[in-house]
Parts: structure tokens; sequence; C-alpha cells
């Protein structure tokens, strides 16, 4: 159980809230709606809010390091300029639109922006993780069903990836210098029995903390979990929605935990026991996160 409070951040309910991004310049949090096709900002201490419609379903989001976001929409990558408005497409995407779409992501150390993909028909691992770098996208070839949970070590020597419908976190050997990976392991495998009465979810949307410890979001779990660098369960924290779907650290201190949940498509019943399903949560925690970095290219 948590040993602070949890709070709710933004109370306006998304369809499915996804990929939390605290921006540390601007002291915002941002986030997406893909069914809702939003990109979302919550000024920390303002509590100013403001949304940007998006003519696609954004997948991810990075900060782009000559201002504005990086948007992974469903048919390509674009550039956003949060101050106008104005969104320039970057690249198209590189797979059947009809099928696919972006999902999850996150930038490294060197300003790559790494974006996986959901293969919606659900039936075979024909998703993969791109790797976007000075313009150009090439295929990682991480075959899976729905990438998630895409995120770095602290010494910047292993990538982390979440194939979600598998149950499965699997951790890579990461050059930085390259931007390759190798040696593909298992680093934890979740229970598949959806009908056991102490199912706990899938894994879904990650990040590490400064302690290089792994967090994720347990989809339909209700909770989110804290993974030692073993995949040992150090924390778990039961959070009043069924389906939390990534985690953000922010904040000045990046000591506070942002949470995005997601509504669409639960039933009623579920909806009246959990009413803040999409809504943004947060919470102290004692461990900091670590700085988001910015795509370079």
């Amino acid at each position: 159980m948590p040993s602070h409070p949890i709070q709710i951040a933004f109370d306006t309910p998304m369809q499915l809230g996804e990929c939390p991004l605290w921006h540390a310049g601007e002291g915002a949090l941002y986030w997406i709606d893909i069914p809702g096709r939003a990109v979302h900002r919550l000024h920390e201490s303002s509590k100013t809010h403001r949304s940007w419609p998006m003519p696609g379903e954004p997948g991810c989001i990075a900060i782009h390091a000559d201002g504005g976001l990086l948007v992974a929409l469903r048919d390509g990558l674009f550039r956003l300029d949060t101050d106008s408005g104005d969104l320039t497409r970057l690249l198209d995407a590189p797979y059947d639109v009809s099928k696919l779409r972006f999902n999850d992501g996150r930038c490294d150390a060197m300003g790559r922006f790494w974006a996986g993909t959901i293969y919606e028909p659900r039936d075979q691992e024909l998703g993969s993780l791109f790797c976007f770098d000075h313009g150009q996208l090439r295929d990682a070839a991480h075959p899976v069903t729905t990438s998630n949970g895409v995120a770095f070590s602290t010494d910047k020597r292993r990538m982390f990836h979440a194939n979600t419908p598998a149950h499965r976190i699997d951790v890579y050997d990461f050059d930085l210098a390259s931007g390759s990976t190798s040696n593909k392991r298992l680093f934890k495998q979740f229970d598949t029995d959806k009908t056991a009465p102490d199912y706990g979810g899938r894994p879904d949307g990650a990040a590490v903390d400064s302690e290089n410890a792994y967090w994720c979001a347990m989809f339909e779990g209700g909770r989110v979990l804290r993974l030692s660098a073993t995949g040992d369960i150090l924390q778990e924290i039961n959070i009043p929605a069924r389906c939390p779907t990534m985690i953000a650290f922010g904040g000045e201190d990046l000591r506070t935990l942002y949470i995005t949940t997601a509504r669409n498509g639960r039933s009623e019943a579920e909806l009246a026991q959990y009413p803040h399903s999409g809504c943004v949560l947060s919470l102290r925690v004692d461990v900091a996160g670590l700085p988001e970095f910015a795509y370079r290219g």
C-alpha cells in the first residue's frame, strides 16, 4: 500500500489516458487520450489545462529539443508546436495503418525516439519497436503483439520492453552509442490466467526510478508495481482504477508519481466501483524518478 495518499491530479476522464510525460522546463505534465485523439497538458503550479486535437490516434509523445513535442500518430511521426498548435509531418508510418498503430515509447539518453506498435487484430506478434534517429526510422526487430513498457536502466546499458498480451517484460543489452539491442531475456513473466481470482493484470507503460527500479502499470490489475533490477516485486500500490496504463515521475523533485488510466470499454459495474477511471492520478513517492530525455534529431 502507498505510504502517501493517492490524489486526483486531473478529474476530467479520458477515454484511454496514456503516455504521461513530465516536462521539467515547463513544470507541466503532458499526456494523451488515444481514442479521444488529443494531447493534453496540465501546468503543475497553476493547474492550467490545455489540449490539442489530433487528426488521428496518438500512441506516444516525447519532448522535442527544439520546442514542442514529438507525437507518434497512427499514420506517422509529427512535431507539435505547442504555442501555435501547428502539426508538422516528419515521417509516414512504415506499416499497414489499417492493422497497426504506434503505441508506448520514449527517448533514450542520446535523443533517439523509441516507439513501439500494436497489432490490432491481436492474434499474432506482428507489432515491433522502432527507433527514430536523425530523421530516419528503423525497425529494432522486437516482435510483439502490443508494444509497451519501454524504459532504460540508470546506467543506460539495459532496455526494458513489454509485450502486454503475453504478460511478459523482456530486457535487452543496450549500446547507447549505436542504439543497438541484443541478448533478449526474460525480466518478468506474470500469470496469464485472467479468470483466476487473484489475477493481477498485465504489464503496460513503465518508467525507471533513480535507484534503478522498474515501475509498471498493471492493466486490469488495479495496481502499480515497483520491481527490482532482477524482477522481484519491491512495492505494490493499489489504485482507484482497474486499468492503469502508464506512470511518470514529475514535480520539481521528481517524486510525484503520475498515473494515467482508462475507462473506454469498461463495464458499467466497474465504472461504478471505480468512478475515477480515465482520470490522471498522482501520489508522492519516497524515491525520485529520472528526467525524461528529449528528441534531438
